[in-house]
């Protein structure tokens, strides 16, 4: 097995490295030193190489940057957690009542919880303060507002999993078809 001395502060096994499913579908990101163990144990391949080199007492290596796994794994597809930030950002932070865009928004239920709206994705909205203070605690019927289009919950693409990652690994971009999406800035 490899051990590489670590030379900076950081490490040079922390280094991301993206996993790939048997059939070439992103999996997940793990570290350098992950990925090694994977690929000493023969359960991935290397299919591109980083620009860091790895260096033992007997051999060195070029860094793993994409590996693949041999094996096909199945599991869930992923699901966005429920928060304020996510349905900012399912709304494009933009009021569900009003189309104002801003940074100053809250989360309303469309059905009120106190008459049995729940804490759900189909129940959640962003609305401007304005807006929320004029529905209150009515339906948006009784507040005579409306909705131009029904909450819902978001899927989760390779990009939402990635992005964090994606404007500092150029190698990657072949293997992810999302890559060109454009990121709401948070």
């Amino acid at each position: 097995m490899l051990r590489a001395r670590q030379t900076n502060a950081g490490g040079l096994l922390n280094k991301p490295v993206l996993v790939l499913n048997q059939n070439y579908e992103p999996l997940n990101v793990c570290n350098q030193r992950r990925a090694l163990v994977l690929v000493d144990r023969g359960k991935a391949e290397v299919l591109e190489h980083g620009t860091s080199v790895l260096r033992s007492t007997s051999r060195s290596l070029q860094a793993p940057s994409v590996i693949r796994l041999i094996y096909l794994i199945r599991r869930p597809r992923p699901k966005a957690r429920l928060c304020r930030k996510e349905i900012f950002v399912r709304d494009g932070y933009t009021c569900q009542y009003c189309g104002t865009r801003g940074r100053d928004l809250t989360i309303d239920h469309v059905v009120p919880r106190h008459r049995g709206g729940k804490h759900i994705w189909e129940n959640l909205v962003s609305a401007c303060r304005s807006c929320n203070h004029r529905k209150g605690g009515k339906t948006i019927e009784e507040a005579r507002m409306r909705l131009p289009r029904a909450p819902v919950q978001p899927r989760i693409s390779t990009y939402y999993i990635l992005h964090q990652y994606l404007h500092a690994q150029d190698e990657w971009r072949k293997f992810i078809p999302e890559w060109e999406i454009p990121a709401i800035s948070a």
